[in-house]
């Protein structure tokens, strides 16, 4: 890759992500930058991430969502990592004042990409030791 390039440039675009684990009782929020947010890369809402990649060996997580630069949320539903504007009625994303309300929103899909600040995850399978003790010195 010559360093003029485009494919250099996006190459070394430094990603980083905010990632807010939710426990049962709690959450931790905590932000990872590269080479740890190149895993997230790709991923979709719904898939499973192991927790060697946040240093949380026996831990697995699994993402629930998250929100792009601009502070619209990754919707399930919509593929891909496109930003596109959806009429919605009552649910994910917009709660109708009055019944039967049905208003264009703006979504982004539901794989991450560069865009993407905040991921959501929720502890799928617990390890030996509590997130807030592995996650203290962070």
């Amino acid at each position: 890759m010559p360093p003029g390039s485009r494919a250099f440039a996006l190459a070394e675009r430094m990603v980083e992500y905010k990632l807010v684990i939710s426990e049962r009782d709690h959450s931790i929020a905590r932000s990872v930058a590269d080479p740890q947010s190149a895993g997230f890369l790709g991923k979709r809402i719904g898939e499973v991430v192991g927790g060697e990649l946040l240093g949380a060996s026996g831990y697995t997580f699994r993402i629930t969502g998250g929100s792009d630069r601009s502070g619209f949320p990754l919707r399930p539903d919509l593929p891909g990592a496109r930003q596109t504007r959806l009429y919605v009625g009552e649910g994910f994303g917009f709660h109708a004042p009055r019944r039967g309300m049905r208003r264009r929103r703006t979504f982004r899909g539901n794989t991450i990409s560069e865009d993407t600040v905040q991921i959501n995850l929720v502890v799928d399978q617990r390890g030996p030791k509590p997130l807030a003790e592995l996650f203290a010195a962070s």
